[in-house]
């Protein structure tokens, strides 16, 4: 038996910000969304160029703070051929990426960044 990754969700408290934000910042693409008003949410689903796997960002239309994200250290992974120049693009933008790290006995091979809702996105050199 096989199996394949399909999405991953996270839970976002402006819909339009964060979906801004990953189109920008990473250059996604809104491949569908489906809006549920009377239960009062929206689902946004996104993908990268030349993949299937999607990003699905859920809006509650409820809730007012902050999601608790815990201490758990995840993250979503991109990769990105130029890790320095996409580095650089991100700061212009003003989004306050981490400083370039890499493994020990390695050169820089990643940064970190944060989306809207504090969600870390790694930016890895592939």
């Amino acid at each position: 038996m096989s199996y394949q990754m399909i999405h991953s969700c996270i839970r976002v408290l402006n819909l339009e910000k964060s979906e801004q934000f990953y189109q920008d910042a990473l250059g996604f693409k809104v491949v569908r969304r489906k809006d549920f008003p009377e239960q009062k949410f929206a689902l946004s689903y996104l993908r990268s160029s030349g993949s299937d796997f999607e990003l699905e960002l859920t809006w509650n239309q409820d809730q007012a703070e902050p999601y608790e994200l815990g201490n758990g250290y995840s993250h979503l992974a991109v990769g990105v051929a130029d890790l320095e120049a996409s580095h650089k693009r991100h700061a212009e933008m003003g989004l306050a990426p981490k400083p370039l790290k890499g493994l020990p006995g390695q050169g820089a091979r990643f940064y970190f960044l944060a989306d809207p809702d504090g969600y870390l996105i790694e930016v890895v050199k592939v």
